[in-house]
């Protein structure tokens, strides 16, 4: 076999290595995008189960809202009234998650994605923020002036402090539901497996999807 020859039998080697190559990461982009797919589908049912649930919860308090609206106490009436907004807000942000998921489409450009699914990721934190400021409404509902005339100290002196606990606790998961800390165990039990998780595996899957690029030399074969 003379030099011409093996050079011939060299390149013909290499380009069969790189058809392999090419073919192999494309069945890898492929596999990666089902994958993707797959856990943005598998986030729908919880978060339409959460839309139908705020869907009823809402209709209780409205209802309960229009029929003691001259009777109930100014504090029950605030804070159903804080209570019903911030859950029709995340009940909004859940349907923006639903079309997001919808939308997505793994064929096209991986920045496309990116894009959305860090819209997925910035709107959860933000229903997770507005549902947690509620939190100090649930301690002041029941209020009414019969507590006032007949008010002990005592009792007040526990109300106070479980009421500025529970601000404390708002305040405190409103500042720091933030990205940087998703992995911190109370983020973790905040958030659950099943609201987070499958958000921050597709983008890192995203992220190794950008690494294997096909090309058009496998699409002219």
């Amino acid at each position: 076999m003379n030099e011409n020859e093996l050079k011939d039998l060299w390149k013909s080697t290499n380009e069969k290595l790189d058809h392999i190559r090419l073919t192999g990461n494309a069945i890898t982009a492929d596999l990666t995008r089902l994958k993707i797919e797959s856990g943005l589908s598998a986030m729908k049912p919880n978060k339409i189960f959460a839309l139908l649930l705020g869907f009823v919860w809402v209709i209780f308090v409205d209802t309960i809202l229009l029929h003691h609206w001259e009777s109930a106490s100014p504090f029950f009436i605030v804070s159903a009234i804080i209570q019903v907004l911030s859950t029709k807000i995340a009940m909004g942000i859940y349907v923006y998650h639903l079309i997001l998921i919808h939308n997505t489409d793994m064929s096209e450009p991986v920045i496309n994605s990116q894009k959305k699914l860090a819209g997925l990721r910035a709107s959860t934190l933000w229903a997770a923020r507005i549902l947690f400021l509620q939190l100090p409404v649930w301690t002041i509902f029941y209020w009414n002036d019969a507590m006032f005339k007949d008010a002990n100290t005592i009792l007040w002196g526990l109300q106070a402090i479980v009421t500025l606990l529970f601000t404390g606790v708002a305040i405190w998961l409103f500042i720091n539901i933030r990205y940087e800390n998703c992995n911190k165990k109370w983020f973790r039990f905040v958030f659950g497996k099943k609201e987070w998780q499958p958000i921050i595996k597709a983008m890192d899957q995203l992220n190794h999807l950008e690494k294997y690029d096909p090309g058009e030399e496998v699409n002219k074969e």
